[in-house]
């Protein structure tokens, strides 16, 4: 071997180390639940639920 291709392979070996050491892991998992947001499709209205029967038979039956 001539001392070029040495040379080279040490400055390969030195890349791979550096390379491995950045990306030699995987990240860590992400979670289910930081993956969805969930928010309400509308406000929630409060006049929605604001009727009564037994209000409107005290009303007109009474």
């Amino acid at each position: 071997m001539d001392e070029g291709t040495v040379g080279t392979h040490e400055d390969t070996d030195g890349a791979a180390t550096i390379r491995h050491a950045r990306f030699g892991r995987l990240p860590e998992p992400v979670r289910v639940e930081d993956m969805v947001e969930e928010r309400p499709a509308a406000a929630p209205d409060p006049a929605r639920n604001a009727y009564d029967a037994d209000e409107w038979l005290v009303r007109y039956c009474l």
